[in-house]
C-alpha cells in the first residue's frame, strides 16, 4: 500500500465532507431481534442510538423479501422516522428478480413523493455485479430506469470495489452514474488484524484509482464506502481473519477512522446485530455468521466508543 498514491485518490472522493474529515453512515436492517418488522416507532429507536454519530443511513431495499410470507414495507416505516429524527436515507433497491426490483419501485413511488426531503440517494442492487446476476450494461439499464422515475434524486449502485477496479462496473462509470458505492472489508480478505487496514485502504485505493482514470476525473463522482466492518464476539472466523469485539474495535478505530480523517465518507455494516438471522453456510461450506456484525448489540448498546 502507497499511502501517497491513496491520499489524493479518497480526498477527490468525498464531496460531502469537510476539510477535515468525512462522513460516517451506518447500514440498518429492516427486522427486529425476533424477525418482526420494524415498524416506524422502531426506526425512531434506532436513530435515537445512531444520532449522536451520525445523520445518515443505508438500506437494501425498499420492501425486505428476506423472509418468505412477511415481507417489510422498509420505505413506508423508515421515513417518517427518518424526517422526524432528520436523518437522511440511502434507499436500496433489490434488482435481482423482475419481482423484487417492481416491488421496490412501487413502494418507492408510494413513499418518496410525502418524504423526499428525507431521502439522499437511490441505490439499484447490493453486490449484484459481485454475484453475477447482471452484467454492467443490465445493471446500467436498471439505474437509468429508475433515474427516469426519480429525476430529482441521485440515482446510484454499491457493489464490491474488485468490480469496480477489474472492469466489470465500467459501464456505469462511463454510462453517467454519478453515485458509486465501493464495498470493502479486510476481513473478507482474509487477513490478521494486524494487515487488516492497509488491506482495506489499498482495496479502495484499486477501485478509485480505475475509476479516475476510466472517468478521467472523479469531480463528477460522488464516492462512499459502501461498506466495511468487522464481525463482533459470536461471529465466524475468515482465514486468518478472527471474529471478535476486540478485533471489530480495533479495525474500526485503525481502518475506519483513517477513511474518515482522510475525507472518504464511509458506511460502516452494520449499525446494529441481526440475530434473527438464522446461521448461514458459506461459498466453502463453512460457517458465515452474519448475526454479529453490529457496532451496537441488537439492543442498540454501543460495543465500544463509536467516536475516532
Amino acid at each position: 500500500m502507497r499511502v501517497s498514491t491513496i491520499l489524493p485518490v479518497i480526498l477527490a472522493a468525498a464531496p460531502l465532507a469537510s476539510a477535515a474529515a468525512g462522513t460516517l453512515g451506518f447500514a440498518v436492517g429492516a427486522r427486529m431481534p425476533n424477525g418482526a418488522c420494524k415498524t416506524t416507532a422502531d426506526y425512531t429507536a434506532d436513530f435515537s442510538a445512531l444520532k449522536p454519530y451520525t445523520s445518515i443511513v443505508r438500506t437494501y431495499s425498499a420492501v425486505d423479501g428476506a423472509v418468505p410470507g412477511n415481507p417489510c414495507p422498509v420505505a413506508e416505516q423508515i421515513l417518517p422516522a427518518a424526517a422526524q429524527a432528520k436523518v437522511k436515507v440511502i434507499l436500496g433497491v433489490w434488482p435481482d428478480t423482475e419481482e423484487s426490483y417492481q416491488n421496490d419501485k412501487t413502494a418507492l413511488l408510494k413513499n418518496i413523493p410525502q418524504n423526499a426531503d428525507s431521502v439522499y440517494a437511490i441505490t439499484v442492487g447490493s453486490e449484484t455485479l459481485y454475484r453475477g446476476n447482471f452484467t454492467g450494461p443490465e445493471l446500467l439499464s436498471r439505474i437509468n430506469d429508475m433515474k427516469k422515475a426519480f429525476p430529482a434524486i441521485k440515482v446510484g449502485t454499491a457493489d464490491s470495489w474488485n468490480k469496480y477496479q477489474d472492469g466489470t462496473a465500467d459501464a456505469l462509470i462511463t454510462g453517467g452514474v454519478k453515485l458509486l458505492l465501493v464495498n470493502a472489508f479486510g476481513y473478507w480478505q482474509g487477513q490478521k488484524i494486524t494487515n487488516a487496514t492497509a488491506t482495506y485502504l489499498d482495496d479502495l485505493q484499486q477501485a478509485m484509482g480505475h475509476i479516475q482514470e476510466l472517468a478521467g476525473s472523479i469531480d463528477g463522482i460522488e464516492i462512499w464506502n459502501g461498506e466495511t466492518g468487522w464481525p463482533t464476539d459470536g461471529g465466524d472466523d475468515y482465514g486468518a481473519a478472527k471474529a471478535g469485539t476486540v478485533n471489530a474495535r480495533t479495525f474500526y478505530k485503525s481502518g475506519v477512522c483513517a477513511a474518515l480523517d482522510w475525507g472518504l465518507n464511509v458506511f460502516y455494516f452494520e449499525a446494529f446485530d441481526e440475530t434473527w438471522k438464522p446461521k448461514s453456510v458459506g461459498d466453502t461450506g463453512d460457517s458465515a455468521d452474519e448475526r454479529h456484525w453490529g457496532a451496537f448489540t441488537d439492543q442498540r448498546a454501543p460495543k465500544w466508543s463509536i467516536g475516532c
